[in-house]
């Protein structure tokens, strides 16, 4: 199969062909020129590196119902709605919910996710059971129960996961912080945390100890953001539940201050965790309000930027011999960039043959 159109990747938009085989990349170059010379099927499309949701709460994926409208914190706060909801299901029923989350993911062609998992080693365990035998990568951050913080449990809670995540920097003290983010980074695992969220925290607050992801900063000032920016820290954005709470992010302002953003639903108890929707409220939220933001920008933050991160490139590329398989959209190849952050659905998605 040969796709005509664009692709979207690390190197940016470009009009150009690839081929398939087996589900795989063969052969890429400008349209015209392939090697078949008319003699094999081909589509009109665009085809990219598949989406990475960058931040979720996949545990409370069992909730249903409309959140109530009232402060974050009383919701997925510490004590909070969510919190109760997590104490009075079962293990098997927040596994069954997860998997649904997951498969959902699946279909919408994600090629990974990052979750916030609470409950220590427990609630990692549960998703790394609820993803099983499915076609994503789930790098789970988990999160100590015992404050003070105990010293086996955090190790055997590194030990199944890929780092710590946890809530504002304001919601832990300065020992446990250090605590947390020394242990994780001697493990060669990731740390990373909640930041200005529903009140501006100060930079040196959530910078020290280092983090390797901040999420949110919705209340972040532009100088926030450039400091943040040379520090060279991505920042994983979740646009449509800071939307629920009454906050909007100018996304335009993280652009010109040069930060490296990452995308993701957040909790599952408030959205599907649908990076097309994500990108889409985003870019449409942006001209709403006045401050509109570039769709290459949310593009790089969708497909390009999370891989990286994950130390992944492999996957940022569109070539042959690339790590994993692509995402092609059956979507007009003009303005690429525009037609994968407006208008990308799970139903023009083609199979390559790998999927």
């Amino acid at each position: 199969m040969i796709v005509e159109g664009a692709v979207v990747d690390v190197d940016g938009a470009r009009p150009a062909y690839v081929r398939f085989r087996k589900g795989r990349v063969v052969e890429v170059g400008t349209p015209g020129t392939d090697s078949r010379r008319g003699t094999e099927r081909r589509i009109h499309g665009i085809v990219a590196p598949r989406p990475v949701n960058s931040h979720t709460h996949l545990g409370d994926a069992a909730a249903a119902r409309e959140p109530p409208r009232t402060r974050v914190s009383e919701v997925v706060g510490p004590g909070g709605l969510k919190f109760r909801l997590l104490a009075s299901l079962s293990p098997a029923e927040k596994e069954r919910a997860m998997r649904a989350a997951l498969e959902r993911m699946v279909r919408e062609g994600v090629g990974a996710v990052v979750d916030f998992r609470e409950e220590g080693v427990q609630g990692v365990e549960q998703l790394r059971r609820a993803a099983r035998g499915l076609p994503i990568e789930v790098r789970i951050l988990g999160r100590p129960t015992q404050r003070p913080v105990e010293g086996g449990e955090l190790s055997r809670l590194l030990r199944v996961s890929e780092g710590i995540g946890i809530s504002s920097a304001r919601e832990e003290n300065p020992l446990t912080r250090t605590l947390l983010a020394d242990r994780t980074h001697r493990a060669g695992k990731w740390f990373a945390l909640h930041a200005s969220e529903e009140v501006r925290e100060k930079p040196e607050v959530y910078l020290l100890p280092r983090p390797d992801l901040l999420v949110h900063l919705t209340k972040a000032t532009p100088d926030d953001l450039e400091t943040v920016a040379k520090a060279r820290i991505p920042v994983a954005v979740c646009v449509r539940s800071n939307a629920l709470f009454g906050r909007s992010p100018d996304l335009s302002a993280f652009a010109r201050a040069g930060v490296r953003l990452l995308i993701g639903s957040d909790n599952a108890m408030l959205n599907a965790p649908s990076i097309f929707h994500e990108t889409e409220f985003a870019y449409l939220s942006g001209r709403l309000l006045g401050h509109p933001v570039d769709p290459e920008y949310l593009v790089r933050a969708a497909y390009v930027e999370p891989w990286l991160w994950l130390e992944e490139p492999g996957r940022a590329r569109v070539g042959p011999g690339m790590a994993g398989t692509p995402l092609v959209l059956r979507l007009p190849p003009e303005d690429p960039a525009y037609q994968l952050v407006t208008r990308a659905t799970e139903q023009l998605i083609v199979p390559t043959g790998a999927d």
